[in-house]
This record gives structure tokens, sequence and C-alpha cells, in this order.
């Protein structure tokens, strides 16, 4: 039923070239909705958390990708190094425990957490709040994967209304830029 379809819908010579696009889209986006952050956010996720208890490392990726509801999971090679930076300059402090680096603020990092402004990062971005450059990737894969779907197993008529669905969204997306 793929290569069904009229030539106005999702059909044609190109089926499998448009399919492979749309992957390509959804992991370019998975990469980047998923596990980048701005610079000092990983800090500020950091001493956040463990303001709240002492953490291993593992534990704080962890955490940081429940509470983003997944749309940020920071890498080993972000948080650990941020670790030691922290550590460095006095901030937290490190005790093995069962073979596990445990971290905890030291009084120099509660007075810093309590002196700091801002809110933690997952607070103010991801999915959970609606809010944040997470949230638009992640919607805009979801869509593509129904899309995809509906292109995979949809009849034509079925295709030719997602079409339409399609380009309303793309026209309501352009209205949002176009107010003031």
């Amino acid at each position: 039923m793929r290569n069904s379809y009229s030539a106005g819908g999702f059909g044609g010579p190109n089926i499998d070239g448009m399919w492979q696009a749309v992957e390509e889209l959804r992991s370019r986006f998975e990469k980047r909705s998923g596990t980048r952050a701005g610079r000092g956010e990983v800090r500020s996720a950091v001493l956040a958390l463990l303001a709240e208890r002492p953490m291993h490392g593992y534990q704080i990726i962890r955490e940081i990708e429940e509470r983003s509801n997944g749309s940020w999971k920071p890498s080993a090679g972000s948080v650990y190094p941020t670790l030691q930076l922290l550590a460095d300059e006095g901030l937290i402090r490190a005790e093995e425990s069962n073979g596990r680096k445990i971290y905890s603020l030291t009084e120099a990092g509660r007075e810093d957490v309590a002196h700091a402004d801002a809110s933690a990062p997952w607070e103010s971005t991801g999915p959970a709040s609606g809010t944040g450059f997470a949230a638009l990737p992640k919607a805009g894969v979801e869509l593509a994967q129904a899309a995809s779907q509906v292109g995979r197993t949809g009849s034509p008529e079925q295709v030719q209304q997602a079409v339409a669905v399609l380009h309303e969204a793309r026209r309501r997306l352009y209205s949002i830029l176009a107010q003031d």
C-alpha cells in the first residue's frame, strides 16, 4: 500500500527518500532535544540537586532526566567534569562510600545556592512546563512520527486528510511568528 498513493499525496517514485528524510529529521531533533544544555545549566542543575541531598554522579544524571521528563539527559562527560570543577571551587566535596563517590554541598556551596536567583534548569525548560527550546523539537518529532505512520499505513483518503492537517499546522506556525 505504501507506493500506491497518488502523486498528490505521500506516494510517487521518491517515497523511500521521503521516509529516509523524515527519519533523519527525527534523529537530529532527538539528538538536539534530549541531550544538550546551555552553558552553566549542568552546573546549576548539579547544585540544585545536591542542595536537596548528597548523590553520586549517576544519580545526578538520572534525576535531571526524570525532572525534565526525558527532554534533557546530560552525559557523564558533562556531569563529572562539572563535579570536579565544583569540588575545585570548594562548593562540593566527595566522600567515598561503597566504592562510589558521593557528592554533597559544602557550607560555601549552600551559600552559593541560597544566593542564586535562578530556578533549576528543568523548571524553566522542557515539555513539563511547555516552554523552552527542548519542547518544540520534541513536539515536531512526535508530529513527524505520526505523519510517517499515516503515510505508511493509511488509505489514500487518510493520507490526503493528513496532508491537509500538516498544511494547516504549517500556516498556523507561521502566523505565530507574524504576531507582534
